[in-house]
């Protein structure tokens, strides 16, 4: 197993930046997932890595070795990309095959390694039949096969998911998550998808633009966002976020939610005039009292079977989202009221940066 160093990586096509100075250290084992929206520069990263683009700047270091002047060929590390790219006239066999025949590996060592892979994969029913007669869940197994069979430092996953229908999606997950932990080799990961990121990742780098916002556990993410933009993009539903004003006092912080309420926090403080308070879903209290209570009105109810998201109403218009139990049996128009604690929120200064609290 090996990391990988990236330093000062840059990426520039002509006069557009697209990755601008970044710095990454992933620990050798682990399972980085690259996360962000279209276009912040995950897959041309990911692309840099494999050598399959050059870099403008910077250095990049697999195990102890830097990789710049390598060509992809050398740098014993294996992709998946979002297409399955199989030949469509070789069998699963052969297509598994294919890469170490050109290295004119022995050819009692290629069949231990395929074999090795149909185990892993357990396609070993598949390997005379040809991709057409292939599913889509099938095609991606191959196209992960073919990584496995290299035994690389490093695996890399270019939205390998992305063509799959919903359900597969999920299978698919699982069974990369497994054949993490089966295999224990570095692997990074690139989806815009969040819920991917969440539930495979060890840790997970946000980027937006070209640059790293925040690098974390999925923990960390979801509950200590270190700024706006990721407390935003990682949860789903979103998290909610409404305007507010504060002042500090001896006894803490003085927030006053615009045209709904006031509430204190003693152990926040910041010396910024306008902030913004996020309150994930699932925070919320229904028809409970709490320091900071708003009247609603629902108008749209989301059945997902064991909960419930409720798209409510408030006083300025603002719609906002509140789980709820899959047992509760809420009706579009009812008016309830909902509640929330200070230690609950998540509090953001006027640049989108996390306040934090005063023991955190």
């Amino acid at each position: 197993m090996s990391g990988l160093s990236l330093k000062g990586i840059s990426k520039s096509y002509g006069t557009v930046e697209v990755i601008e100075n970044l710095n990454l250290d992933v620990h050798s084992g682990e399972f980085l997932v690259l996360v962000g929206p279209s276009g912040c520069g995950k897959s041309t990263l990911l692309r840099m890595i494999a050598g399959l683009e050059e870099i403008s700047d910077g250095t990049i270091s697999i195990g102890d070795r830097i990789v710049n002047d390598l060509p992809a060929s050398q740098r014993n590390l294996s992709m998946v990309f979002q297409s399955y790219a199989l030949y469509p006239h070789m069998d699963v066999r052969k297509n598994l095959a294919f890469g170490l025949t050109n290295l004119k590996m022995p050819k009692a060592e290629i069949n231990r390694r395929v074999q090795q892979a149909s185990d892993i994969l357990q396609i070993g029913e598949l390997l005379g039949r040809k991709p057409r007669q292939l599913s889509g869940g099938q095609k991606q197994r191959v196209a992960i096969g073919r990584a496995i069979v290299r035994e690389p430092e490093l695996f890399l996953f270019d939205e390998p998911l992305s063509n799959l229908d919903a359900e597969l999606r999920v299978q698919m997950r699982v069974e990369l998550a497994s054949l993490y932990n089966r295999l224990g080799t570095t692997m990074i990961y690139v989806t815009h998808d969040q819920v991917e990121a969440m539930t495979m990742a060890t840790r997970i780098v946000v980027l937006r633009a070209g640059k790293i916002e925040q690098v974390g556990t999925p923990y960390e993410l979801y509950n200590n966002p270190q700024n706006l933009f990721v407390a935003g993009f990682i949860g789903s539903p979103k998290i909610n976020t409404l305007p507010a004003t504060a002042s500090s006092n001896e006894s803490g912080l003085q927030i006053n939610i615009t045209n709904i309420g006031k509430f204190s926090y003693v152990d926040l403080a910041t010396t910024t005039p306008n902030i913004s308070v996020c309150i994930r879903p699932e925070s919320f209290k229904i028809n409970q009292t709490a320091e900071l209570n708003l009247d609603v009105e629902i108008i749209l109810v989301e059945y997902l079977g064991s909960e419930i998201f409720l798209h409510v109403k408030i006083a300025t218009g603002q719609t906002l989202m509140v789980q709820a139990s899959g047992k509760s049996n809420y009706k579009l128009g009812e008016k309830i009221s909902i509640s929330a604690n200070p230690q609950d929120c998540h509090y953001f200064d006027a640049d989108g940066q996390r306040i934090q609290a005063k023991n955190a």
